[in-house]
């Protein structure tokens, strides 16, 4: 450790704490997850649903594509509605309905003021109150409310099929016709919403708030933020401002001991190695990125349009053959992979690097049996998917198969299983080449940081096996979030920190002791935050206020680190000045420098913007969501992931030139159309949404009326100009790919003097 002992004593701290913490409430989300009874029966006995069957209609809803369709809890697609709210919204109206007329003898509407709060209390007493009897396991419902049920269940049993009178308003929802062909699947799916709906109308017992801590927002029952959302929000905030100060404060004053910038070196001594085998084999890997993210964009672009046509593309049916939900799962889905490759195929390269220039025994094999195996595990994934959704696969293979209806999870479970096998071999081929370098003597401070974030990277993927096809879905929301905020924003955001100094120390352009420094002390801010923050996406995942409290003291320290990145970017694009070499590797490195940016604006400001929990309160499952998730997956991870593929195809093609009208419009274009697709689209219909939930209630801000309104119904129109904009950005880069895969691999690099330790 030497003189980096208290760096790393702070970073194992850090990590003690927080994992300690989110084991310890992670088994409070088991304990206290809302229970699935028995059965629920009606008053006089009469058994409306089992504990079964609303497992079974939990798998029918994953094979239709499950988070891709609408969401649960808020969780999931953003163009039909969020299932519990709407579920939950139309049931309570048949109550009422049918209590205005038997006991007031006329339609709802026609009652007077003082009528209408009459019922609205009964309805309240009759929702909130939880009849849930742990001895016998049983629920007891009203026969008025099992009456609703049932008027709730006849309507969804039309919607998700081929019913002719619905047909609009499954074109308005995005949903293709017969969306669950089977009426036996379509009555427990319908069992399974109402579950969801019960456990966000029902108060936990010894408290005032449901299980869903009051989400969603609903005025008929008197669903709103509790005391502890806006207590815990308020804190949230004021964390984030003290945590802003203090890392200004701190960060300035540790800058006063920074070392002198070592002299560039004559030549980038990257060149000085012989290209290897394994690295010569990384061109197709490159290829994979960005066909996927080709592919990726133009799903991107019809799941878009599907929100303006529904059904179709420009009057043709597209949905017949790719519906919404297949479009929106193959659009996520090629983002994790392709982003995922590009970060593995940086590790791939800078094996040889780390051992002297020179690959490992049978190297080169490795990386030829892990590409394949990821075209294997890509292949199998998009066809399960397909199949899952068309409703081709067989029920009892479809978890394994096809589509498990997790969103950035939705892969069957065995290519889930595959590719974390291929993440293990990846780790296998990182670690042949790293055990060596770490028996050598010298400072290996960073090497040894650059391992642990790639063991992290191997092994925390495994977390999504932790979870079944019938896992209650509080207990599969904390596992799912393991994988897409701690896998993905946590050590990957570590991974790709540290490679990068790593990369820039073996250029020669950083200090070894600034860039550990500055890698352990990054890594420790990240991860911070980032482990429990992972309960930011669990306010209302049926868990208890305590998940609440931490996930939004933590989140806010989430943003700290990331309001130094501004001064990061200037730091990285600073470094093209550096050498005359640097030149051939400017636009990598104008890739770093959106990194940054989009870290801090679109990871930080935007994130902020959703995180307290009386924000997520009115806008989880609103376009606020997407606005955050677009300028941070692509910003951050996919500019990062841009970036690594251009380093490296510059390294594995030495005489290539980038074409600079390529790349100007490749890395403008992206940038600029994000930038009108979340400021132009997105972002002001996420804000009307907003208006909407606050004012009327969730389920409304989902509805037809908000969603097909003229001017949302315009807005998204308007987004097919960011697109475009951002689709030609993205056919520059891959082309640029394409050309510079085409130049030959062999020739004579530049010779110069090795670097030493092969770091």
């Amino acid at each position: 450790m030497g003189k980096y002992r208290k760096l790393w004593f702070t970073l194992i701290g850090i990590l003690a704490v927080t994992f300690t913490i989110l084991g310890y409430f992670g088994r409070e989300v088991y304990r206290e997850a809302p229970p699935i009874p028995e059965q629920f029966v009606t008053t006089d006995g009469r058994v409306l649903m089992t504990h079964d069957s609303i497992l079974d209609g939990q798998t029918a809803w994953q094979s239709i594509g499950g988070m891709q369709l609408g969401s649960i809890w808020g969780h999931g697609a953003y163009q039909a509605p969020d299932w519990t709210a709407d579920w939950l919204h139309r049931e309570l109206e048949a109550w009422l309905e049918m209590a205005a007329v038997e006991d007031f003898g006329a339609p709802y509407a026609e009652l007077s003021g003082e009528q209408q709060q009459t019922l609205q209390y009964r309805l309240k007493q009759d929702y909130r109150t939880n009849t849930y009897d742990k001895d016998t396991d049983t629920v007891t419902v009203s026969e008025r409310r099992a009456k609703a049920i049932a008027e709730v269940g006849a309507y969804y049993h039309k919607l998700f099929s081929d019913a002719p009178e619905y047909r609009e308003r499954r074109n308005n929802y995005a949903m293709k016709e017969n969306t669950l062909p089977k009426a036996e699947r379509r009555e427990v799916m319908n069992q399974f919403f109402f579950w969801t709906a019960w456990a966000a109308a029902t108060n936990r017992p010894g408290s005032e708030a449901t299980y869903t801590n009051n989400w969603p927002h609903e005025p008929l029952i008197d669903n709103k933020p509790t005391s502890e959302n806006i207590v815990w929000s308020i804190i949230s905030v004021i964390l984030l401002i003290a945590g802003v100060g203090g890392l200004v404060w701190g960060w300035a004053f540790m800058r006063k001991h920074d070392e002198e910038e070592p002299p560039a070196p004559a030549q980038d001594p990257i060149t000085t190695f012989k290209l290897t085998p394994s690295q010569k084999a990384l061109g197709k890997y490159l290829f994979v990125v960005v066909a996927l993210f080709t592919l990726q964009v133009f799903m991107g672009g019809l799941t878009a349009h599907y929100t303006v046509e529904g059904q179709g593309f420009y009057g043709l049916e597209t949905s017949k053959w790719i519906p919404y939900s297949l479009a929106r799962t193959w659009h996520i889905q090629a983002a994790m992979f392709w982003i995922a490759t590009g970060f593995l195929a940086a590790g791939l390269f800078l094996v040889p690097i780390i051992n002297g220039g020179k690959d490992p025994k049978y190297q080169k094999l490795g990386v030829n049996v892990l590409f394949w195996a990821l075209v294997a595990v890509v292949a199998g994934t998009f066809i399960g998917n397909y199949l899952a959704i068309a409703q081709i696969m067989p029920e009892n293979l479809n978890f394994w198969l096809g589509h498990q209806g997790y969103e950035y999870v939705d892969l069957g479970r065995l290519w889930q299983w595959g590719k974390f096998i291929g993440i293990v071999l990846w780790l296998f081929l990182m670690l042949r080449g790293i055990a060596p370098a770490l028996k050598k003597a010298g400072d290996k401070n960073l090497l040894v940081l650059l391992t642990a974030s790639v063991v992290a990277i191997g092994l925390f993927y495994g977390a999504g096996f932790f979870y079944g096809e019938r896992t209650h879905i509080s207990v599969m929301e904390f596992w799912r979030w393991w994988i897409v905020h701690l896998w993905v924003e946590g050590f990957f955001e570590v991974f790709a920190t540290v490679s990068l100094a790593f990369i820039f120390h073996s250029m020669g352009l950083v200090n070894r002791s600034t860039a550990t420094a500055a890698s352990l002390a990054s890594a420790s801010l990240f991860l911070l935050g980032g482990v429990p923050g992972t309960f930011h996406h669990l306010y209302f995942s049926g868990t208890t206020t305590p998940v609440m409290a931490v996930g939004a003291t933590f989140s806010a320290l989430e943003v700290v680190p990331l309001i130094v990145l501004g001064y990061e970017a200037w730091e990285n694009y600073r470094l093209k000045n550096r050498a005359a070499w640097m030149d051939r590797i400017r636009w990598p490195l104008m890739c770093f420098v959106a990194v940054a940016f989009w870290n801090m604006f679109g990871a930080g400001v935007l994130g902020f913007m959703i995180n307290p929990p009386v924000s997520l309160y009115y806008v989880q499952g609103l376009n606020m969501t997407p606005t955050h998730a677009h300028a941070a997956l692509f910003g951050v991870y996919g500019f990062l992931a841009i970036g690594f593929v251009l380093l490296i195809l510059r390294y594995i093609r030495p005489h290539m030139v980038f074409d600079e009208k390529l790349m100007k419009t490749g890395f403008w274009w992206l940038n600029i159309g994000l930038v009108m697709m979340l400021l132009t689209s997105l972002l002001p219909v996420g804000l009307i949404q907003f208006y909407a939930s606050a004012s009327e209630g969730f389920w409304y801000a989902r509805s037809e009326a908000v969603m097909q309104s003229d001017i949302l119904y315009t807005l998204r129109w308007v987004r097919t100009i960011g697109d475009v904009v951002f689709i030609v950005g993205a056919l520059a880069v891959t082309w640029q790919v394409i050309k510079g895969l085409r130049e030959p691999a062999e020739g004579t690099q530049p010779i110069g003097v090795p670097v030493k330790e092969g770091a």
